[in-house]
């Protein structure tokens, strides 16, 4: 019955939901109005602080978000009353970031990979990129704002930090991956993926590289070693309505204990997949809710984002989902939609993104306790979507 349910929807939004296709340009998101309750009034903005002497190192513990809305990153003071206080222009409308161990952030902008030192809080560099360049691959277009602009995505480093990886979309086909060699900042390969590819991850031992395609409803595989891909579906309520379905993988993760690909579903369905095999198997969850971002912490504990409902007579709103390594969850509820998630060093704190790929994003981050569950808002950034706790 579900199944068939969001089906029907999924016709009925074919160019509004959350697949809808290029010609969604006029909202602020890209895609026209979600179906989801209303979502609450923006937050108040609150006016940032006076920024700090560049010269001073950015504190231990302080959040790093990417400005879709905007071409900068924010540093954000995470204590209650504080906010953002400083930022830093990366390129247009960035996407995803990840911060590496020498406190390098990577940021997946329409422009390029922005290198960003995060102490000094310093752009070093933006890393064009080469997709469309050789007239192998798709054009990227025009530098434009929206879920459906060209350029970078889901970006992630190797372990040993001497790569990085970006999955870049061209706009009406497939996706590429763009392996980024970290010390000369030259893109040394480009690896055709999915179309759209939200999300990239990297296997424990550097060896794997996972693409999540979000508009192909699969996960492509790189092996880093032969270059040699392959692409596993990722459709636990099947492939029905194509580009205007709901009903795609959006963000992974790799589960610390095997190694295995975490993809949750509507708050229903976590789909577990050994990219080894191919294989998958299915476990219930609770929330009931469209769901996009993902984290998981290194004893396994499983958090997933619900940006709200698809169908708001039978789903439930946002919320923050906390599942144990075995299986148990603490479904948090949120105010308005929310797109992405980190924890803090300690594990005891989540902070979700309010930037949204859709309408309904409000310029801030939720901060949660994870333990007892209450939660508070901070004003932060211009539509907030990547996030990462430095």
């Amino acid at each position: 019955m579900r199944r068939a349910v969001l089906a029907a929807v999924a016709v009925a939004v074919l160019a509004t939901g959350c697949g809808a296709t290029q010609a969604d340009t006029n909202s602020p998101s890209g895609k026209a109005s979600s179906p989801a309750k209303k979502s609450p009034e923006k937050s108040p903005q609150k006016s940032p602080e006076k920024p700090a002497e560049k010269s001073a190192r950015t504190p231990d513990g302080t959040l790093l978000v990417a400005d879709f809305g905007a071409d900068t990153v924010s540093f954000v003071d995470p204590a209650p009353g504080k906010g953002a206080f400083d930022s830093v222009k990366v390129g247009h409308a960035p996407y995803g970031l990840v911060v590496g161990d020498d406190g390098r952030a990577w940021v997946a902008t329409a422009e390029g990979v922005a290198v960003v030192d995060t102490d000094s809080r310093e752009r070093e560099a933006l890393i064009p990129y080469e997709t469309g360049e050789t007239g192998e691959t798709g054009d990227l277009g025009p530098v434009t704002d929206g879920e459906y602009r060209g350029g970078g995505m889901g970006i992630a480093l190797a372990p040993d930090g001497r790569h990085a990886y970006v999955g870049v979309n061209v706009p009406d086909g497939n996706g590429t991956l763009e392996t980024i060699d970290t010390s000369t900042r030259k893109v040394t390969d480009t690896t055709s993926v999915g179309r759209r590819p939200f999300d990239v991850d990297v296997s424990r031992d550097g060896r794997q590289v996972y693409a999540t395609d979000h508009d192909s409803f699969d996960v492509t595989v790189l092996d880093t070693r032969s270059g040699d891909t392959r692409r596993i579906e990722v459709a636990p309520y099947g492939t029905e309505g194509g580009l205007g379905s709901w009903l795609k993988p959006h963000y992974a993760a790799v589960r610390p204990s095997d190694g295995k690909l975490l993809f949750p579903f509507e708050g229903e369905k976590l789909v577990v997949v050994d990219p080894d095999t191919g294989r998958s198997t299915i476990e219930r969850m609770t929330a009931n809710t469209h769901q996009h971002g993902v984290t998981i912490t290194p004893d396994g504990t499983l958090l997933a984002v619900g940006t709200g409902p698809i169908d708001p007579s039978e789903d439930e709103g946002p919320s923050l989902t906390i599942r144990t390594p075995g299986g148990k969850e603490k479904v948090v509820p949120l105010d308005g939609p929310h797109e992405d998630v980190a924890v803090s060093e300690d594990g005891g704190t989540a902070y979700v993104t309010g930037g949204f790929t859709r309408d309904g994003y409000w310029n801030g981050i939720t901060v949660v306790d994870i333990d007892s569950g209450d939660t508070r808002r901070l004003a932060a950034g211009e539509r907030p979507l990547g996030i990462a706790v430095l």
